[in-house]
């Protein structure tokens, strides 16, 4: 409704609720908010490893020591421990309910 209140007169009146004017950019924003969740899901942990690792690094006082070649292993033993794959495509077949 709020779209076709956005369209000229002589349209508004055309367009049913069904049409495809009105279905494919609902869908193309529904499947964009889901990609950011999916997206933001999988960032917050990782950033969160390595705040820790570097955290550690630095309590160590390895402070030339890149933390992304200690967490990198961390990160992908976590993902497919937790069955990182298995979530994302259960979210991603689920999206489309």
């Amino acid at each position: 409704d709020m779209i076709k209140n956005n369209w000229p007169k002589k349209y508004r009146d055309k367009v049913a609720s069904d049409s495809l004017l009105i279905l494919m950019p609902a869908f193309t924003v529904s499947q964009l908010i889901e990609a950011f969740k999916i997206g933001l899901l999988l960032y917050l942990p990782f950033v969160a490893i390595d705040l820790i690792v570097s955290n550690i690094l630095l309590a160590m006082g390895m402070m030339m020591m890149s933390p992304m070649t200690i967490s990198l292993p961390f990160k992908i033993l976590i993902f497919l421990l937790v069955g990182g794959w298995d979530m994302i495509l259960g979210q991603l077949a689920g999206s489309y309910r």
